[in-house]
């Protein structure tokens, strides 16, 4: 029987926690099973925490799962400074492929993981066997619904409310309520367990995660933020994707419409597949797991 939350969070031996020191940088991870690899990266505002159902199942499945946190997502993180954009979480992502193994991976991206995960089966196609996507849309899409859907502008107010300089300590205010009430209106009529919450505060209490979870969204507005040497990844994020893919949306994600995903499949070069999940919001994977287990197991096999 899969653990419940209050096990997850009372009984850590139901991960290994582990880290593995890439270039310079210690990354921090969550890890089950043996077997082929499967590298899951969460989003925004989260952490690997957010994988403790597919990571239970899959271990039991013949996999090895790994769940790296973001980087600055880590209170002892040794890069306070960044670079935080998103091709620097594609090109970690990549790295930690080669630290781990020399065959190909499958991948899972939740929010800014699942455009990591593309933007690395894009750029390395060779080390990615597939990838599972989910909660946001392909840069095409998303850029789309940006321009010319009033409510997805209105749900995505939080992104140019993170541009003001003073965003850090609205964030922070009242023990990170600002987090909370996002997770509420991003997942309606599905609350966060507790402990999981808790688990997320913990490290967003961190002046420094909270200003690289920022971060990330700034330099999607601001140029001189980015680092030059990475400029070729951020030109190609919006190329198809070479492999096979799966992608999975709440039907009531209140951060990212779930209409913002129709069409998507002219994004894809291989085989792919779009799921729809009625009750379920932008945390999809954690308000329906059985749901979604389900599907990547049938998709993996």
């Amino acid at each position: 029987m899969e653990p419940t939350d209050s096990e997850y969070a009372t009984n850590p031996t139901n991960f290994k926690r582990t880290s593995f020191r890439i270039k310079g940088r210690t990354v921090h991870a969550i890890e089950a099973g043996n077997g082929p690899l499967v590298v899951a990266l969460h989003g925004f505002p989260d952490l690997p925490i957010s994988f403790r159902h597919q990571i239970s199942l899959l271990a039991q499945c013949g996999y090895r799962v790994v769940a790296p946190c973001l980087r600055g997502y880590f209170p002892d993180d040794e890069c306070p400074d960044g670079p935080f954009e998103i091709a620097t979480l594609v090109q970690d992502l990549l790295d930690l492929i080669d630290h781990l193994t020399d065959q190909p991976v499958t991948l899972i991206g939740h929010d800014w993981g699942a455009i990591a995960v593309r933007g690395a089966a894009i750029i390395a196609p060779g080390k990615v066997a597939r990838i599972i996507c989910m909660s946001v849309p392909t840069p095409g899409n998303f850029a789309k619904a940006l321009l010319r859907n009033p409510e997805q502008q209105r749900r995505s107010w939080y992104a140019y409310f993170f541009q003001l300089p003073f965003a850090e300590l609205a964030v922070a205010e009242n023990d990170l309520a600002f987090i909370e009430r996002l997770w509420q209106e991003w997942s309606p009529g599905w609350k966060c367990p507790e402990e999981v919450m808790a688990e997320i505060k913990m490290a967003f209490r961190n002046p420094s995660v909270l200003k690289a979870a920022l971060g990330y969204y700034r330099s999607q507005f601001n140029p001189a933020l980015q680092q030059p040497g990475l400029a070729e990844i951020r030109t190609r994020l919006s190329e198809p994707i070479p492999v096979p893919a799966m992608y999975v949306h709440g039907a009531d994600d209140g951060c990212i419409g779930a209409e913002t995903t129709e069409g998507m499949e002219s994004s894809f070069a291989a085989h792919f597949e779009r799921h729809i999940i009625p009750k379920a919001g932008h945390f999809v994977h954690q308000e329906q797991p059985d749901v979604v287990n389900e599907l990547m197991v049938r998709f993996l096999t």
